[in-house]
């Protein structure tokens, strides 16, 4: 599904991300923590191509698309939710899901068809879908965020902090609708994640990132959770 391999990204000349390789399987749940400031947001923007790569490849479905536009790359099958969730605050909830298509160009004669599948995923969304953005909770706000991303059917999500500054209740919502996804329509997802029991609770694989380079990943049953957590703490 997604492969990154031996990935350096600079921001003018400084390394942020050093020969940074991992894998995404289809239908599969992985996911990169770290503390603040190692790379987990630049690799993520990177993978979309919100950032270049200087060096390394980036594939995804067999198809390299290392110097593919952003437009390209979703439409080729990412749907990506920022961290903050990138809400435009003076949109309504129905507008901002439409703004979801235009990943998809050749779906906006089934707008409404797919705008009442996500509804069916997130009802909160519909009862208050002439509402403008800005007035929503956070936990109302990543929900829509997510529903945005889901607008396109991609094969493959990339989430960054999806439980930041958001309610107990809303978490596990937003746990049990990522394993949802993969288990029923075999979404894959990459998560960037702080929140340990959080991540360990839904991901398959995990990568602990450290200044810009892997220092640990497995299974969360084989990893050593002294050293996740010693990569963890503040």
């Amino acid at each position: 599904m997604l492969s990154v391999t031996d990935l350096r990204v600079f921001y003018g000349e400084s390394r942020v991300l050093n020969d940074i390789s991992l894998t995404v399987a289809s239908g599969q749940i992985v996911c990169l923590m770290g503390r603040n400031g190692m790379g987990k947001t630049t690799l993520l923007k990177t993978i979309m191509g919100l950032l270049k790569a200087r060096q390394g490849t980036i594939v995804f479905n067999d198809k390299d698309i290392t110097r593919m536009s952003p437009h390209l790359r979703a439409r080729s099958g990412i749907g990506y939710v920022p961290q903050g969730r990138g809400i435009f605050p003076y949109l309504t909830i129905y507008e901002i899901l439409l703004m979801g298509l235009e990943a998809s160009p050749q779906r906006q004669h089934m707008a409404d068809e797919i705008v009442e599948e996500i509804y069916g995923i997130f009802p909160v969304l519909k009862t208050m879908n002439k509402r403008m953005a800005g007035t929503l909770s956070g936990g109302q706000q990543q929900q829509l965020a997510l529903g945005r991303a889901l607008m396109s059917r991609p094969q493959m999500l990339l989430l960054d902090e999806p439980t930041e500054g958001i309610q107990p209740n809303i978490v596990q919502e937003i746990e049990h609708l990522i394993v949802r996804l993969r288990d029923e329509r075999g979404i894959a997802v990459l998560l960037v994640e702080q929140f340990l029991d959080f991540a360990m609770g839904v991901t398959n694989h995990c990568y602990v990132i450290e200044k810009g380079k892997i220092v640990a990943s497995g299974a969360p049953s084989e990893l050593d959770q002294a050293v996740v957590r010693e990569h963890l703490s503040v």
